[in-house]
């Protein structure tokens, strides 16, 4: 069903925006909320939010008297809706979606309900809330990038905006409830973006993308996947105006709402694709396909609910783009000091007092490692493990199994600890939970299902003895287990196209490490791909295209044993990500194959980042083997595009010499 966006009143309003700035009020001044036929304006004189009553867009934002979104399509500062599509502004010119500030599954419905859920006049101006809710009644709502213009997700979508007196920006959170006699349905990408003005030049997101947007960027577009980082790390992210001195930030208090708990990258900034505006975009994503994606599968006869947010679209000015990032990420504190807010009302999101606080110690122990040390602490309670039959056609109903890192559809509660193990995980939903540790230093992952949390209760796990999983005595390790490949060459500049070809030029005969002698650090590449001897292929990028293909890629690990070896040895290999084509990474062990390392592709090389979904591979083998004397083991990434291949985490060969030789088996899907 073609659901129409009734927006001709807009276009006036739009039309007013674009004239003079009006003067603002001071930051005491109360808030207020005023509505048309079409739309909401909350102000409070610092901030003034336009929300469409039948979309649920934000589609201005000025502060102080600036607009700081992108507002037109056109390049002359004026409204431009008439080259778009009837009833569907801002998606002409070939726009994938359109301008000012959007929720990717919005509200437009067979029924929509516009009010003011929280107003001012009966509050002495103290805060003023406005909701906008599509009701499916029997279709799909979401008519935002990647969804069908006629909707995709069968459930009633609430959208919500709020400002408070002094705010230095607004509110935003939107609510997705499936009832139960809503038909099976899954989610495809979804999260909010902004569109921001053209004056904004400075993007800021994480140590390596704080820059000076480069200008023949914006004349001939960038492959938008170079400017991907880590959620759970950045919290505060968005643009800065060198020459208007402001900036827009987005800021997660909490990353509960978010998916793929706190090893999860994603878009925070990037420039728009679409011709000719290439606006600077600020996105929260909190399901979307990207690097192994996420899941949101319900099924009919199955009730569900989830809020996404509150987050808060900040605003500050004065000073130079470090100042306002510097500004952006102390307002972090000041808004996670405040979670979960108060003023939220009317939807599934428990209040302080109904949360609860979940404490412990994790308490490494490691036999054959007695010396052994964590560090990067990362514990959080997260929904048990589950197996979902997917109904998006496209994938084909396959099976799936969902766990921390590719779960959207529930909450997840991560914080850090201490290098001792100590943890305080607060806020907590009340539910049923399994409870996981990750550590940098540590191969693999704690995990303790059927932890209970009752409302209000403060729970102490008191001493969690972690005991790693050991196949006997190591005989070498490579890298350091962190779920990324940072630590190897090149892993701390990963953020471009085209990295296998550099990889070709750094390593023409391929990687050749020698145990002992080696260092990871420098002689081992970030990324095991194919070999490209093409002098001139082009980098490939999702973006940019180009069909470079390469080689088989043999890396061999030499290493010398004292003695001949019996029993069974294990080679164990944790991967951050990639996409191999064919049988996997091939292993074979003094010439002699024994298996290989197959892992479900997650584009992260494609995609130039440095982590994605993680895995750890078993690849047991026949320790006779082992010779006295030089051994070498060699791992092949087989002949594909530049971007075939994977991401190592860490390596590690262990020997139990009282264990029955194995047949040899490859380690495949289920392995771990």
């Amino acid at each position: 069903m073609k659901i129409p966006r009734p927006f001709p009143l807009l276009a006036a309003t739009l039309a007013l925006l674009a004239g003079a700035a009006p003067a603002f009020a001071a930051a005491s001044a109360p808030v207020t909320v005023t509505e048309t036929e079409a739309t909401f304006t909350l102000d409070n004189g610092v901030v003034r939010a336009l929300v469409a009553k039948n979309s649920g867009d934000l589609i201005s934002l000025r502060y102080k008297g600036q607009e700081m979104f992108a507002t037109t399509m056109g390049n002359d500062g004026q409204p431009d809706l008439k080259s778009d599509p009837p009833g569907d502004p801002g998606r002409g010119r070939g726009m994938t979606d359109h301008m000012y500030g959007f929720w990717s599954h919005d509200t437009v419905a067979p029924r929509v309900v516009a009010k003011i859920t929280i107003d001012p006049a009966a509050n002495g101006g103290a805060r003023g809330e406005v909701s906008v809710k599509g009701f499916a009644d029997g279709t799909k709502l979401g008519h935002g990038p990647g969804a069908p213009r006629d909707g995709e997700f069968a459930a009633d979508i609430e959208i919500r905006y709020t400002l408070g007196r002094g705010d230095s920006g607004v509110y935003t959170y939107c609510t997705f409830e499936h009832k139960p006699e809503y038909p099976n349905t899954t989610l495809g990408e979804a999260r909010f973006c902004v569109k921001l003005n053209s004056f904004f030049d400075w993007m800021l997101v994480d140590e390596h993308h704080h820059m000076p947007y480069p200008k023949e960027l914006e004349a001939n577009g960038d492959d938008k996947y170079n400017y991907t980082t880590d959620q759970f790390e950045h919290r505060a992210f968005g643009w800065a105006s060198s020459e208007k001195k402001v900036g827009c930030f987005f800021i997660n208090a909490s990353t509960e709402y978010l998916s793929g708990g706190p090893t999860k990258v994603e878009f925070l900034t990037h420039r728009d694709t679409s011709r000719p505006l290439y606006a600077p975009c600020i996105l929260n994503y909190w399901r979307s396909s990207h690097y192994g994606g996420s899941s949101v599968d319900v099924a009919q006869g199955e009730a569900w609910t989830k809020v996404v947010g509150p987050f808060l679209i900040y605003c500050n000015e004065g000073g130079d783009p470090e100042t306002l990032w510097q500004d952006a990420l102390a307002e972090v504190g000041r808004q996670s000091a405040n979670w979960p807010y108060a003023w939220v009302n009317g939807v599934d999101y428990p209040h302080r007092e109904q949360r609860a606080t979940v404490s412990g110690r994790l308490v490494l122990t490691d036999p054959l490692m007695p010396a052994a040390t964590m560090s990067n602490v990362r514990v959080g309670l997260a929904y048990p493990d589950y197996h979902v039959t997917t109904n998006r056609p496209a994938a084909g109903n396959t099976p799936a199994d969902i766990t921390w890192m590719t779960d959207a559809k529930h909450y997840e509660f991560w914080m850090r600890g201490d290098d001792q193990g100590h943890f305080t995980i607060t806020n907590v939903n009340p539910g049923k939970y399994t409870l996981h540790a990750i550590a940098d230093g540590v191969l693999g992952e704690y995990a303790r299902a059927d932890i209970t949390v009752a409302a209000g209760q403060t729970l102490d796990l008191g001493a969690l003895t972690w005991t790693p999983v050991r196949r006997g005595r190591q005989l070498w390790d490579i890298g350091i287990p962190n779920r990324n490949g940072s630590e190897f060459l090149k892993g701390d500049d990963y953020f471009h196209d085209g990295m296998g070809l550099v990889y070709r030029d750094l390593f023409p005969n391929d990687v050749n490490f020698v145990i002992g002698k080696s260092d990871f650090r420098k002689d081992w590449f970030f990324q095991h791909v194919s070999h490209v001897e093409d002098a001139n292929a082009a980098p490939n990028s999702i973006m940019g295209g180009g069909g470079a293909r390469g080689r088989a890629t043999p890396w061999t690990i030499t290493f010398a044993l004292p003695a001949a070896a019996h029993g069974t040895a294990t080679l164990r290999v944790a991967t951050a990500g990639g996409t191999v084509s064919g049988g996997g990474v091939a292993v074979a062990v003094n010439g002699q194959p024994v298996g290989a390392i197959r892992v479900p592709g997650d584009s992260t090389i494609s995609r130039n980042a440095v982590q994605g979904l993680w895995y750890e591979r078993e690849v047991p083998f026949d320790a006779s083997l082992l010779k006295a004397g030089a051994n070498v083991v060699t791992l092949t990434v087989p002949a594909g595009a530049l971007t075939n291949g994977i991401i190592y985490d860490y390596l590690r060969l262990e020997l139990d010499e009282s264990a029955p030789a194995p047949a040899n088996v490859s380690a495949g899907p289920s392995a771990n």
